[in-house]
């Protein structure tokens, strides 16, 4: 689905841009990925928009079948935002435990009292931390937005099965640079 429109009241959530995970073989170039993030950032905070931190401390408890990536002793950094993000103090920051944001935080309970309507998404990975987020959002009633340029992952059948299979249903998806323009009222 093509983008339609950006509520007035729509927060940015940037999911999982930290230290401990930068090093991580994604599919995408990070540094790209950050790039578009950080444009995002500054079209929020120029329109006085929300804008989310969201960083990983931990994983949920329970047995997986498959090792978890960040099991075992963590650097003292792990869940520092990158320098590049230029965290402020009006930032709102939801460390989690969790692949989503909402599901073990205040966050849902954070936008509401704001007033707002649609999150923006963008991080890391696609297919566990921002589809997590992504689905929880949806799921809590807020209209969501994907920019698929400001995302990547470590596995490209999950980054590409996210994109084309799930993010669709979620909500809508494009550029960081088409949300941009939405979000400032200039034409794409």
């Amino acid at each position: 689905m093509t983008l339609t429109t950006i509520d007035p009241k729509t927060a940015l959530l940037v999911v999982d841009l930290q230290k401990g995970v930068l090093n991580a073989p994604f599919v995408s170039p990070i540094g790209d990925v950050i790039a578009h993030a950080c444009s995002l950032i500054d079209a929020f905070r120029i329109q006085g928009l929300p804008i989310v931190l969201i960083n990983v401390a931990g994983g949920a408890p329970g047995r997986t079948e498959q090792p978890r990536r960040h099991d075992g002793p963590r650097s003292a950094d792990f869940t520092d935002f990158l320098p590049e993000l230029d965290h402020q103090p009006s930032d709102i920051v939801v460390t989690k435990n969790t692949w989503g944001a909402f599901a073990s935080t205040d966050l849902e309970k954070q936008l509401k009292d704001m007033g707002v309507t649609q999150v923006v998404l963008a991080g890391v990975a696609t297919g566990t931390g921002v589809e997590a987020t992504a689905r929880q959002a949806y799921e809590a009633g807020f209209n969501v937005t994907l920019a698929l340029d400001a995302m990547t992952d470590v596995r490209s059948e999950a980054h590409e099965y996210s994109i084309s299979n799930v993010f669709p249903r979620l909500g809508e998806t494009g550029s960081s640079q088409e949300i941009i323009a939405l979000l400032t009222g200039r034409s794409a």
